[in-house]
């Protein structure tokens, strides 16, 4: 394992500009992910009770197709379902028995998808079989990867990224709720900051039963945009498409609290990375850690990268750390093919080594 160590300037905070975003829970790419994510921790515990280990899979891909609604002041009413396919690969059979994974999976989406009751789902599931090839790879001793990819991340966050994510986890908390019933769980939070100055585009849809009449959407809209102006003290516009003097369909007004109802499709990958933002400006990967199973360096490698990282700041003296790491198919994962680390002082290579090598063993055996 080549360990490659860089010395930088402070990674973001000294540039004049950047950008960060995140989505919430009701969002059709958080959607997405986070029911992969759910089947794939749901065949993994089913794989360990039966088998005492993890059989091979990859439950990471899945496509939300909107549905059809006619939101309106006081009410309004589902047209039709939103239609969720979750596609990937599971070991199906034991010998000459086969395992319930479809089932598995279909009964573990609804579970999720039940949080989101005002909202009506059509879920289907297009599971294979495992390739043999992989199955062999899952069946190893040592955890190999089962793909050529790579993983990034980075510690700590900025004041940006931190603003952005607390304001997405304030908007997704039963707190706000109950402040805001009419603010359903389908928000995104765009942070720009422009040298010193911090501005944020938060989208949120509108629960329409809760909300009586455009003048009273106005002020639901003012007093959420007011609430955050007063407990983050920067500039914040809420909706910023709507248009006031026309009806319902001017405004982000829904009948679920989901985009998804009608107006926007989801897919996995396209949402939050495995730290919860989006970030432009850091090194990250495009894999999707949600269904991923273990093996799966796009998913192991990107725990590990962020829990080196931010080792690297609490117990390295380095000021913030930026990690990469990458394999190739068929390699032990646990010795990647190269690791980068950027960081904003001076580090012991000693201790870099064995900071990398305890967090890879712990995310490739997790």
């Amino acid at each position: 394992m080549e360990i490659f160590i860089e010395r930088i300037k402070d990674p973001v905070e000294g540039r004049e500009v950047e950008f960060v975003e995140s989505k919430g829970i009701g969002h059709p790419d958080s959607i997405c992910d986070a029911v992969c994510e759910e089947c794939g921790q749901a065949l993994a515990a089913y794989y360990r009770k039966r088998f005492g280990k993890v059989l091979h899979y990859n439950i990471d891909k899945a496509l939300l197709v909107a549905g059809a609604a006619k939101p309106k002041f006081k009410g309004g009413r589902i047209l039709s379902p939103i239609k969720l396919t979750i596609a990937g690969r599971a070991t199906d059979r034991h010998g000459t028995k086969r395992l319930p994974v479809r089932k598995l999976i279909k009964d573990t989406a609804a579970r999720y998808l039940k949080r989101f009751r005002l909202a009506k789902f059509d879920v289907a599931v297009d599971i294979k079989s495992a390739a043999a090839n992989l199955e062999v790879v899952s069946r190893s001793k040592k955890a190999v990867a089962n793909d050529t990819s790579f993983g990034a991340s980075h510690y700590p966050f900025s004041k940006t990224e931190k603003l952005v994510l607390d304001v997405v986890d304030h908007l997704n908390s039963q707190q706000f709720r109950k402040m805001f019933p009419a603010a359903g769980p389908d928000v995104k939070v765009m942070g720009v900051r422009k040298k010193d100055v911090l501005e944020l585009t938060v989208a949120i849809a509108f629960i329409g039963k809760h909300v009586k009449d455009m003048h009273d959407y106005i002020i639901i809209n003012d007093g959420i945009a007011e609430h955050l102006i007063r407990r983050y003290g920067v500039k914040t516009g809420i909706n910023t498409l709507d248009n006031v003097t026309g009806d319902e369909n001017s405004v982000y007004l829904t009948v679920s609290g989901l985009s998804a109802e009608m107006g926007d499709d989801g897919q996995v990958g396209r949402g939050n990375r495995h730290n919860g933002i989006i970030t432009p400006g850091r090194p990250m990967s495009i894999e999707a850690v949600a269904g991923k199973n273990p093996r799966h360096p796009g998913r192991s490698y990107q725990i590990a990268a962020y829990t080196i990282a931010k080792e690297l700041v609490e117990k390295a003296n380095v000021k913030s750390a930026e990690v990469s790491l990458v394999t190739d198919i068929g390699s032990p994962l646990e010795t990647p093919n190269a690791v980068s680390i950027r960081t904003t002082g001076n580090v012991n290579k000693e201790t870099v080594e064995r900071i990398v090598k305890k967090n890879i063993r712990d995310a490739v055996n997790s």
